[in-house]
């Protein structure tokens, strides 16, 4: 399709649209940028501000909107670790607040403004607190939220050569202020290796009946951990990731020399489980930690076997409890090399 008229005068007729004269004053306009302008407090006065505008600007309902905001503004924040030393790590931040039915809008740069203040922090929850407590005041809004995803590095030794690398973990800190209300939530992606215990068995009767070799599938696994942590406690991240390893052992490995391979061969043997075993057994060590009341667990085994993936979900607490899914929950959980 050819968009491009060269009978047009595309100048021309956009200008006629703002009446008589409107194309002569373009004459007098300056087309080049004056990098020695300088805005004055009493030019700044004078700029529009759309989104500050009257409720009459409104264009569709006057409703309110529950969260917008700015989504994946990226910057380096300081992370305080278990082992009390500092990691200085890219993060990606999205912030937003509700918006009053009557209210056009919001200057969403003020978002980013407010976090700014607290860019030189380290950071933890109470540092979150004040950057939301910041742009909620700047915003004149009721209620808020700040979801901040990183790559969390953490050392991890090989099964049998001692060798170490780092393992990554998605991570990501959500703080929500709902009618006054916070809550604290830690968002963990834990990547295993997952046996099926149905094939490791028809293995076995293959070779002991039949002499014949035969191996089981198993298959690069995730499971997306939510917790809500209690305001009186607190949890590490390292805390979490460990309650991870403890559930299911299989965890993808990082420096691997043929006796670690042998090693995880042996280990996936000894812990076959299905998407249903993995869910209840990573429930199993989430409550058993004091500082973890409501908690979500979405399992995505990414199977050898099927063309298609077995998943699982499995929540407790009112926080996390819904009827729906978001159409690409389970295929979120993809992580690649």
């Amino acid at each position: 399709m050819n968009i491009h008229n060269k009978d047009v005068d595309v100048e021309s007729d956009s200008l006629e649209e703002f009446g008589g004269g409107a194309k002569e004053r373009s004459s007098h306009l300056e087309r080049q940028y004056d990098p020695s302008f300088k805005a004055t407090n009493e030019y700044i006065e004078t700029l529009p501000d759309l989104q500050n505008g009257p409720a009459s600007l409104i264009k569709g309902v006057n409703k309110q909107i529950q969260h917008v905001g700015v989504s994946n503004f990226k910057l380096p924040i300081k992370y305080k670790t278990r082992d009390d030393s500092e990691l200085l790590i890219e993060t990606s931040v999205t912030g937003s607040v509700s918006l009053d039915a009557n209210k056009k809008g919001i200057n969403m740069s003020r978002i980013m403004r407010s976090f700014y203040k607290h860019a030189d922090s380290q950071f933890n929850f109470d540092v979150i607190e004040a950057a939301l407590d910041d742009y909620k005041s700047d915003l004149d809004s009721i209620d808020a939220r700040i979801l901040m995803k990183f790559s969390f590095p953490m050392k991890k030794k090989s099964l049998r050569s001692n060798l170490e690398g780092f393992q990554y973990y998605n991570i990501a800190l959500e703080l929500v202020d709902n009618d006054s209300a916070r809550s604290k939530i830690i968002h963990v992606d834990y990547v295993y290796s997952s046996t099926c215990p149905c094939s490791l068995e028809l293995s076995e009767h293959a070779r002991s009946e039949r002499s014949q070799l035969a191996t089981p599938h198993s298959q690069r696994s995730v499971a997306r951990i939510s917790a809500l942590i209690d305001p009186t406690k607190s949890i590490w991240v390292e805390d979490i990731i460990e309650l991870c390893r403890k559930a299911v052992p299989t965890e993808t490995q990082v420096m691997v020399k043929r006796e670690d391979e042998q090693a995880f061969a042996e280990l996936n043997a000894a812990n076959p489980i299905f998407v249903e075993d993995a869910a209840r057994l990573f429930c199993k060590k989430l409550e058993s930690h004091s500082a973890i009341t409501d908690f979500r667990i979405v399992v995505n085994h990414q199977e050898s076997l099927h063309s298609h993936d077995a998943v699982s979900v499995l929540t407790s607490g009112p926080t996390f409890a819904q009827t729906g899914l978001e159409p690409n929950l389970f295929q979120s959980l993809y992580h690649t090399g």
